[in-house]
């Protein structure tokens, strides 16, 4: 198994700034390697039987970054805090009225205070102008109620909290559409925010025929006006279909041509393939989805939650940057195998903030097993990200792990029982299931799963930052060397040099300043169509989602943004943000000259 050959001191720094604390913020521990025995420690509790050589195999997996935890989990496991080790949670239903908007807000701030990041969909919330029949006032719309939301995280982090993280989405037939797109575009608006759309098959379907496009809402109890045009939708936070009011009809073009606008100005919003994360979902027969987690890897039902953790491949290369570099299946295997059992485990150790979290969370018992170091990965065994050769590979590591997860949890329900939602007939018919082995499926129909859904990929910049710079989930090394900022404890922001793992072992391998092989590449020289290539080969093994952000040249126009989202939707993607060089500020740029 590969391990660097010089080690860089960017864990330690990350490390120190980042996780040595305990409560009241006095030193605690003494090394990361201190870290993972509290964590090893706190995730073998739940184990009924065996409980030391359950810490001794999580703490195996744990030592030299193979599997990094969700950072909730390094943070808190094992600790007084009163913080949750899941990352990925979406809020409950906003209810329409001011009442229900400030419970919805409660319930945020408290997840929030606990460190989890929130999903919202504001989709519930009548659009401008509507008239608020109990208080006969004009309502503001959801873009205007975003902003308490915002107001909340500003607060939090002022109080030297973590930073807080949401995603917010909305339909795509709200009549607000317009304003919930345009809504980054003035400055730095709402910054705790990510903005997705969720575009539904019948809006591509529009686009493709430049056919009109109706913005509609529920009518609820309201009679229906006079003659006004209505429709039936099934509507977020319903489980039926909804009687909705035709407010008014825009070419279906006109607002994707905004979207992409908007995108190529500000990098936002991104675009949830909303039906196919519902086709394509383990539970279709008892949830409806229609928001995910901040990063938009997680999509989740009203009150879920799912905990997060990546298998750092670069220490699976054995002989790297040579003629016969190998990659270690079995290894990744083991591994993968002991990691699903320690995110189950997590389940029963983790704080909720609120009991419908738990119940909703038990319910399914969630988790995202993903990936990280993967352009990293490439470099070592020398292929070029996006060549064919790599987008082989990932399908042959993604199915490795896949199966692994599967196999484990259902030897898991075997000795633990499965989760609760769990149905043979429903579940056995969903498409991912489907796509299994014979074996894996016929498994499943007898003993049932432990967990619902098991895969996910994350963008994982913090803990691949403290895993030595590792390349970020299954992204392109965004730069050879780049400065990195990170919060301590004390809220301040830590700046400090960072180079790529990859970047960094090759030249203490082969000399200080010898030149890249050409196989060492950034994100800018990737095109688009490698990236997207790589995310599809890599979505068709996972059930859950996948976080990760197409980015483009500067010189990019708002057209190529649309080529990307249309080739997206056409691989089976179940979403995509894109990043204009440049667009956006904070984020890191690619620099040549630092190579």
């Amino acid at each position: 198994m590969h391990k660097s050959p010089l080690k860089t001191p960017i864990s330690d720094h990350v490390w120190r700034t980042r996780y040595r604390w305990s409560e009241g913020g006095h030193i605690q521990e003494p090394s990361i390697e201190a870290t993972w025995d509290r964590v090893a420690l706190a995730v073998s509790g739940a184990e009924a039987h065996h409980h030391n050589e359950w810490r001794e195999r999580f703490r195996a997996i744990l030592a030299d970054f193979r599997f990094l935890p969700g950072g909730r989990i390094l943070a808190s496991a094992g600790t007084s805090r009163r913080a949750t080790l899941f990352n990925c949670f979406v809020m409950g239903p906003v209810d329409d009225s001011l009442q229900g908007i400030f419970n919805a807000l409660r319930e945020a701030i408290v997840t929030l205070q606990a460190g989890g990041g929130v999903g919202i969909d504001f989709s519930t919330l009548r659009p401008a102008g509507a008239l608020a029949a109990a208080s006969g006032s004009v309502a503001s719309g959801p873009v205007s109620f975003m902003g308490l939301w915002e107001a909340a995280c500003t607060v939090l982090e002022s109080a030297n909290l973590r930073r807080g993280a949401m995603m917010a989405t909305l339909r795509c037939d709200h009549p607000d559409i317009e304003s919930f797109i345009d809504a980054k575009l003035v400055g730095t608006a709402l910054p705790h925010f990510n903005l997705s759309v969720m575009l539904s098959d019948d809006f591509m379907r529009a686009v493709d025929e430049d056919g009109p496009w109706p913005l509609v809402f529920p009518l609820g109890e309201r009679p229906i006006p006079a003659s006004a045009e209505v429709c039936e939708r099934e509507w977020s936070g319903s489980t039926s279909p909804q009687l909705c009011l035709v407010y008014r009809r825009i070419p279906a073009r006109v607002l994707w041509d905004k979207l992409l606008a908007a995108e190529h100005a500000c990098a936002e919003p991104g675009v949830l393939f909303i039906d196919r994360i519902n086709r394509a979902n383990n539970l279709w027969y008892c949830e409806r989805l229609s928001s995910t987690n901040p990063c938009g890897e997680v999509p989740l039902p009203s009150y879920g939650a799912c905990n997060l953790g990546s298998i750092n491949l670069t220490r699976f290369v054995q002989h790297p940057f040579t003629k016969h570099p190998k990659f270690d299946f079995g290894g990744l295997a083991a591994v993968a195998s002991v990691a699903t059992r320690f995110l189950d485990n997590v389940h029963d150790i983790s704080l909720f903030p609120i009991k419908a979290q738990e119940k909703v969370a038990g319910a399914s018992r969630r988790i995202g097993l993903g990936i990280t170091g993967l352009a990293d990965l490439f470099a070592m065994l020398g292929l070029r990200y996006g060549c064919p050769a790599s987008v082989a590979l990932t399908g042959e590591i993604m199915g490795v792990i896949r199966d692994t997860a599967y196999r484990t949890s259902i030897g898991l329900a075997q000795e633990k029982g499965v989760f609760p939602e769990f149905d043979k007939i429903k579940f056995g018919a969903s498409p991912f299931v489907l796509d299994l082995s014979h074996e894996i499926q016929d498994a499943i129909a007898q003993h049932g799963i432990r967990n619902s859904h098991l895969l996910a990929v994350a963008p994982t910049g913090s803990v691949s930052l403290l895993a030595n710079n590792t390349s970020s989930g299954l992204e392109p090394a965004l730069a050879f060397k780049a400065v990195r900022h990170v919060r301590a404890v004390d809220g301040q922001m830590i700046p400090f040099e960072v180079q790529d793992a990859a970047c960094h072992d090759y030249r203490s391998l082969m000399g200080h300043t010898a030149a890249l092989p050409a196989y060492f590449v950034q994100a800018v020289d990737v095109s688009a169509e490698d990236q997207l290539q790589v995310m599809a080969t890599a979505q068709a093994c996972v059930d859950n989602a996948i976080s990760k952000t197409v980015r483009l040249p500067a010189s990019a126009n708002a057209q190529e943004h649309g080529v990307v989202l249309r080739r997206a939707w056409a691989l089976g993607l179940k979403g995509c943000a894109v990043y204009r060089e440049g667009s956006r500020a904070g984020v890191i740029q690619c620099d040549k000259a630092k190579a």
